[in-house]
């Protein structure tokens, strides 16, 4: 019998890459699915369709999650549409490169306000609907190995990332009582989308490649096997916790 069966998950970013590959498993393990989507309905409907075909439900909602109305938005259809809310995946982020000294107002405030606002404000909306129903739940937020690792260039998103561990280790304290876990996957190099302009870099992608023990990167159906599992019964007993899927990159990491 599927694990999740009768279960609701919201998972944002859910369009593409990892997002899109725990929407379907989580759909495989029995739940129903709100795909969160910003600009591409395309990819989000193809989403949907994975996750229909996978045996369950899909909705899809336009949600930018660094707008607060939206990520109450996002949490009130899943009720409304699905009739619960019982999973939240944070998977939505972005990165912007850049030498600390010309990192931009502009830039900050964006991968700020996707990677932490976003997270932190749709945590309190699908929080404040299970403990007026007084019901358990699951926060699962996809935070990267450089919310301990340092990552040259990338100042805004290690702070982003390195706030979300902190901010998990809080509501997971917090939130215990209420019954809901909150757990960080942490993923090293993923084959996805964000890693583009990484993957047609062979010289980059290969000294890269040689700090990774395991010698490859991660498919993104990895990390959904894992989100699957703190998201099951399984996990009942695990909460404040990031689980670290990095081929082994942390431990043997160095600038070249």
């Amino acid at each position: 019998m599927p694990t999740l069966q009768g279960r609701v998950a919201v998972v944002t970013g859910s369009g593409s890459g990892i997002g899109q590959a725990i929407a379907e498993r989580l759909a495989k393990e029995g739940a129903n699915c709100v795909v969160d989507y910003r600009d591409h309905i395309d990819q989000a409907q193809a989403t949907a369709d994975k996750i229909t075909a996978a045996g369950g439900k899909a909705i899809l909602v336009r949600a930018d999650v660094s707008v607060l109305s939206d990520c109450t938005n996002l949490v009130e259809q899943a009720w409304q549409q699905l009739g619960s809310c019982d999973i939240l995946v944070n998977n939505a982020g972005i990165e912007k490169g850049a030498d600390f000294w010309d990192v931009t107002e502009a830039d900050y405030d964006a991968v700020l306000n996707v990677n932490l606002k976003g997270a932190f404000f749709l945590t309190q909306a699908f929080v404040r609907k299970l403990r007026d129903a007084k019901k358990p739940g699951r926060v699962i937020n996809i935070s990267s190995v450089h919310e301990d690792m340092v990552f040259p260039h990338f100042s805004t998103y290690c702070a982003s990332k390195g706030a979300m561990r902190m901010l998990m280790r809080d509501l997971a304290v917090e939130l215990g009582p209420l019954g809901i876990t909150v757990n960080n996957i942490a993923p090293g190099a993923v084959n996805t989308p964000i890693n583009t302009s990484l993957l047609a870099n062979k010289p980059k992608l290969e000294a890269l490649l040689a700090n990774i023990p395991l010698g490859r990167l991660a498919n993104p159906e990895e990390i959904a096997g894992l989100a699957a599992f703190l998201a099951s019964d399984d996990a009942a007993y695990v909460t404040g916790s990031t689980y670290v899927i990095d081929g082994g990159l942390m431990r043997n990491y160095h600038e070249q």
